[in-house]
């Protein structure tokens, strides 16, 4: 046992959960410090979920971890603070507190239970996404985040029942309806020709003070497609940091003062097409030559999910780069129509994915195996077969349209606002 010290300067007690034995104490948990889901588009379910604007509304546990129910019997030591000889005594706990390997999962597991017995169903697409139809054609749509929670749809007496429900079963606070520094703006977040590496030779920054918190907070704001790619590439080097990282992360907050009031304006659709961009810079790395990962994927034509990210293995062209970003982006759309169908929308098929490299198209249409294919033939086959399946077709798309250029590396300032623009991201106070 210890103590944790919060933000207000109040102590609290935390279990050492390091010295749980694996079987003995816990039988499963989550590997990360959060249920799974899709953390690079954590809000799309709310954005997909109906075609007309929704108000969304959000929601905070208080020590949401204390609500998890045990399976095993946990014995732990006598706390700090109550008193006579407690030296041989230990005391046996009831419920999940922080610390214990298993309290994510047992928290999680208490709260998808409650909302099963709501009438909510847990989506197969997102487990931390949970839906419920009403007889007169209503969807109310609940998205948990650790101990963060989004409701929005067009029911609002569902919205204030499901509302007092969890505040009968844990202790909520409402903060009202989703939303979102003295510097020189700039343009760009990033520079388009960046050489940004290691930096051994420059000298080391004081992460705890400056880097940690600044890109931890800029993890927050990458629901903005806009720095979504200088987040990643800055992110690459926390372990780290050095002064030349630490002025291109000031650089984005440069950014973020002169452009505050950007957001995605989703605009009503006749037709719910479903579409995904899909680019890869090959070779970006300086450090180990990997390539940058960038897609983005449109229901109706508005943006819905995007990510940007180091590819885990280098590629041996600049072809089979993109050709593994294509099976990512296939997969996106695979799950998006998951999270369609869980919410009884109609979808105009079949779908479409942009490539603007004719070889890995080439490839994904070619059924004869060679031995420079070898090396991505589990995301070949994986491709073909949808594509016989008449789920997805491949088109082509010219370099200076293709939309996932933002995600996979630094372009100039006419460039970068172009697609900002064509991702929908506009002023939100702009006249109309």
């Amino acid at each position: 046992m210890k103590t944790r010290r919060s933000p207000c300067g109040l102590r609290r007690g935390k279990r050492r959960g390091r010295n749980q034995r694996e079987f003995a104490t816990y039988l499963e948990m989550y590997e990360s410090d959060r249920p799974p889901e899709k953390t690079h588009c954590d809000w799309s379910p709310p954005r997909v979920s109906t075609p007309s604007p929704l108000e969304s509304l959000e929601y905070d546990v208080k020590n949401a971890f204390f609500h998890g129910d045990l399976d095993e019997e946990i014995y732990m030591n006598i706390p700090p603070g109550f008193e006579g000889n407690t030296s041989n005594n230990m005391c046996k706990l009831k419920k999940a507190i922080c610390g214990l390997k298993q309290s994510l999962r047992a928290w999680f597991g208490r709260f998808a239970k409650v909302m099963k017995e709501s009438g909510y169903k847990q989506s197969q697409g997102d487990h931390t996404l949970f839906i419920k139809h009403s007889a007169a054609g209503g969807v109310i749509v609940l998205l948990v985040y650790v101990d963060d929670i989004i409701v929005t749809g067009n029911d609002e007496r569902e919205k204030h029942e499901v509302k007092q429900r969890l505040a009968t079963k844990f202790e909520i606070k409402e903060l009202g309806k989703l939303k979102k520094i003295g510097c020189k703006p700039v343009s760009t977040p990033m520079d388009p020709n960046h050489k940004l590496g290691e930096a051994k030779e420059e000298p080391v920054v004081i992460k705890e003070c400056t880097k940690g918190w600044l890109v931890g907070s800029y993890t927050l704001l990458t629901l903005g497609q806009n720095i979504a790619y200088s987040v990643s590439v800055i992110s690459q080097f926390m372990h780290d940091p050095r002064e030349p990282h630490l002025q291109a992360a000031y650089k984005v907050l440069h950014y973020l003062k002169g452009n505050p009031e950007k957001e995605i304006l989703f605009k009503k659709n006749n037709t719910l097409a479903l579409e995904a961009y899909t680019d890869a810079d090959y070779a970006s790395s300086l450090v180990d030559q990997r390539s940058t990962t960038g897609y983005c994927t449109f229901l109706g034509g508005n943006l819905v999910t995007w990510r940007s990210k180091k590819q885990n293995v280098v590629a041996r062209s600049s072809a089979k780069s993109k050709f593994r970003v294509i099976a990512q982006g296939l997969c996106e759309l695979l799950w998006l129509k998951i999270i369609l169908d869980d919410l009884r929308i109609k979808w105009d098929g079949p779908m479409k994915l942009y490539c603007d490299n004719k070889s890995a198209i080439n490839i994904a249409h070619n059924p004869i195996q060679y031995d420079r294919t070898k090396p991505i033939e589990i995301d070949r086959h994986f491709i073909e077969e949808k594509l016989e399946e008449g789920i997805v077709c491949m088109s082509y798309v010219p370099s200076e349209h293709q939309l996932a250029n933002i995600l996979t590396k630094g372009l100039n300032s006419s460039m970068f606002h172009d697609l900002v623009f064509k991702l929908g991201m506009e002023d939100i106070y702009s006249s109309a």
